[in-house]
């Protein structure tokens, strides 16, 4: 399968994408992520208006520009924004005209078809990833042209899929040789090297940033993400009509019962649109993946990319001197 591109290897501290998470995901966490040697992300949504989109797109581009020339031998790795192309989201023209004007690196869309997006990317020497959490989705995005596909499996945060992803990553590997993303509880520096193990040419993590101090998420969302093991998620298509998993905690302070909630019947992505009154139901129901047990203290993006590297190469030294621990 086709490796990461040299010119982002060479910037990378660890082959990881902090995720683009709706409402957690700010300028503040692209940079750092980004100054610490991973890619960082964020949804376009996330911004209330195109306008302060424009701000954001232009103090990240500015302030990685910088961060570049204070330390030229420095790795500060590419940035990437997050676009729902489903036919729901108002937004979508306006955000295409901020793609087109600050041109980021890399563009990951989220549940539509990617290719009028692949052509507009590639016209200025950007990369498209694309989520898929089925093997008909990959495929259509494979024959759009992407240039990654990011395999969403079971127990992703947010909207996940079904797949396990030893199954999903080989069932791949058969009719695609672009580079493959995994996400789905990858939670720690050894979850991010088997994912490499595997074949997959970065990691996709996101529930590990949400208790970041660069985050969005508010106190309380950060302290629940601390407190929560894997039984307190809840994987039900209740809030948008696209199956994800939630903080089953947030769901309850929220007054609704989780064991009982009643599906959307329609997928509607208007409501991410934080311009709209629906919105609010996002802002009090909370994400995070089944690898939330992981989360033990809120630190920032810095402290967190050193601590997953550690991880990392003591799980790369432990399998590379077959001397395989308990825990590694």
């Amino acid at each position: 399968m086709k490796k990461i591109p040299q010119a982002i290897a060479d910037q990378l501290v660890l082959p990881v994408i902090a995720a683009p998470m709706f409402l957690v995901s700010s300028p503040e966490m692209v940079v750092e992520s980004c100054k610490a040697g991973i890619i960082g992300s964020f949804p376009l949504l996330n911004a209330r208006t195109p306008e302060v989109l424009d701000q954001w797109m232009t103090r990240i581009r500015e302030n990685l520009a910088q961060a570049r020339a204070e330390e030229p031998g420095r790795r500060v790795s590419p940035w990437a924004v997050n676009l729902i192309v489903h036919r729901t989201n108002r937004r979508y023209e306006a955000d295409v005209e901020m793609i087109k004007r600050h041109q980021p690196p890399i563009v990951i869309t989220s549940l539509g078809n990617p290719q009028p997006v692949v052509q507009i990317a590639h016209r200025y020497g950007g990369l498209v990833f694309s989520d898929v959490s089925t093997l008909t989705h990959a495929r259509k995005a494979a024959l759009a042209g992407v240039d990654g596909l990011i395999l969403v499996c079971c127990g992703a945060g947010g909207h996940a899929g079904t797949l396990h992803p030893m199954a999903f990553l080989g069932a791949v590997k058969q009719f695609w040789e672009g580079m493959t993303i995994l996400s789905g509880c990858i939670s720690s520096g050894s979850d991010i090297l088997a994912a490499q193990v595997m074949g997959a040419a970065f990691a996709y993590m996101g529930t590990r940033f949400i208790a970041t101090e660069e985050s969005f998420a508010s106190e309380a969302y950060r302290q629940m993400v601390v407190e929560s093991s894997l039984e307190d998620i809840v994987y039900t298509d209740a809030f948008s009509g696209v199956h994800a998993n939630f903080l089953k905690p947030s769901i309850i302070q929220a007054g609704l019962d989780p064991d009982n909630l009643r599906k959307k019947e329609t997928v509607d992505f208007s409501e991410l649109d934080q311009t709209r009154a629906e919105a609010k139901a996002w802002k009090d129901i909370w994400g995070a993946g089944q690898g939330v047990g992981a989360t033990r203290r809120i630190v920032s993006v810095s402290e967190l990319v050193a601590e997953l590297k550690q991880e990392y190469d003591r799980a790369r030294d432990a399998v590379c001197g077959n001397r395989l621990e308990p825990g590694i």
